[in-house]
């Protein structure tokens, strides 16, 4: 029984970025687990979790534009076999675990759930297999986390494209075409928030929810600081571990304002939430990275001990934990069991639910990490992927 739930570890791993991604997706699921806890407790469960949708798309941003930076760098030619490969390689590490679980959720609303919201699947693969279910508009009622991978696939897509225009059309050298891309979406984001906010008001935090925080063209920007961290790291590497740890003071101080200072003077529906909440997070993150990249043990035998294991075991299931977690997890399997037929104690059910919460998140995650995730990312590798992939069209060296 063991040897199922077991996982190899690579022990070259930065642990740092790990412990980044681990209390991500903690947060994220402290979040969801959430739910189960009565309505007059629960802000005790919220005082224990960040913004972790923030906190993945800055580390998101760092990590690919990292990628995009050395592919650059080592291969200066920009076409259409650059632009198939990198989405080959990003789309097999993302879309077949995510594809699997949609068609499972699909399956499970069209068998035992048909509502008048589920009328038209035709529609709901539409919307979830191309990711255009929340471009500007809020996101649909079914798998509502979904929105944040949306905005994730829609990063992977755009920004090498923008890339590759700025250097093909406008001459811009590759090395600056990465960070002038950064800028424009980044600023470009932060302003279509507030003319959004110019034009409409939101009374509440639902209204807040899926209006500003949800929606792929006013969070593109979050992913845009982790690419100007890649950029920093890259170019200016002396300069990045110089200032680690005063940069790990002042993104640890803005973490803590954004959480438990700046919402006691400032309402959902203002300025600072609907336009500047999410550069505070994600500067905050930034900031984070320059320590946590360089992240080492003084002790080299700790990358043996269970603190190292369990933190890089989370990390490497993070996104199965986001994908497994609430709908299919929550909604359709524990919500669905009649606790009161077998037990009278709400506190009891509500302490039963939330442990097995985290058990079948933990437990189901490593095997669809273990059994799919793996092999359908090792097949982006493969050789008949490579010979199928298109030729040069346009060579433009930078």
């Amino acid at each position: 029984m063991k040897k199922i739930f077991q996982i190899e570890l690579d022990r070259s791993r930065k642990f740092g970025l790990d412990i980044l991604r681990c209390i991500a997706i903690l947060c994220v699921v402290i979040e969801h687990g959430g739910n189960f806890i009565p309505e007059k407790y629960r802000h005790y469960n919220e005082f224990l979790y960040f913004d972790g949708v923030s906190i993945f798309f800055v580390l998101s941003g760092f990590l690919i534009g990292g990628i995009l930076i050395k592919l650059l760098q080592k291969n200066p030619v920009v076409d259409s076999k650059f632009l198939l490969d990198f989405w080959i390689r990003r789309w097999f590490r993302t879309i077949p675990a995510y594809f699997l679980v949609l068609f499972i959720l699909i399956v499970l609303q069209v068998l035992f759930h048909r509502t008048s919201h589920f009328d038209s699947p035709v529609a709901i693969i539409y919307k979830w297999f191309i990711f255009s279910q929340n471009l500007v508009t809020p996101h649909p009622w079914f798998f509502p986390e979904a929105w944040s991978l949306c905005v994730e696939e829609w990063f992977y897509l755009l920004i090498p494209v923008i890339i590759c225009l700025l250097i093909i059309f406008l001459k811009i050298k590759s090395r600056y075409s990465v960070l002038v891309t950064a800028l424009f979406i980044l600023v470009s984001i932060t302003l279509f928030r507030y003319f959004r906010f110019q034009e409409i008001t939101v009374a509440n935090y639902e209204e807040w929810d899926i209006m500003f925080r949800k929606q792929v063209f006013t969070r593109l920007d979050s992913l845009m600081y982790g690419v100007i961290g890649a950029y920093i790291s890259f170019y200016f590497n002396p300069f990045w571990k110089k200032y680690k740890r005063p940069m790990l003071f002042v993104g640890l101080i803005l973490f803590l304002g954004a959480k438990y200072l700046l919402p006691l003077y400032t309402e959902v529906n203002g300025l600072y939430n609907c336009v500047f909440s999410f550069s505070v997070v994600s500067l905050g993150t930034l900031c984070l990275l320059p320590y946590l990249s360089d992240f080492k043990f003084s002790n080299p035998n700790a990358v043996n001990g269970s603190f190292y294991t369990g933190i890089t075991y989370i990390s490497l299931i993070s996104y199965s934990m986001y994908l497994l977690n609430y709908s299919l997890i929550q909604v359709w399997i524990i919500d669905r069991i009649p606790w009161g037929s077998f037990m009278s104690s709400v506190a009891l059910i509500v302490t039963v639910k939330y442990i097995l919460f985290w058990a079948m998140v933990i437990a189901l995650s490593i095997l669809l990490y273990k059994y799919f995730e793996v092999p359908m990312t090792k097949l982006r590798d493969n050789p008949r992927w490579k010979k199928a992939r298109v030729k040069p069209v346009i060579n433009q060296v930078s």
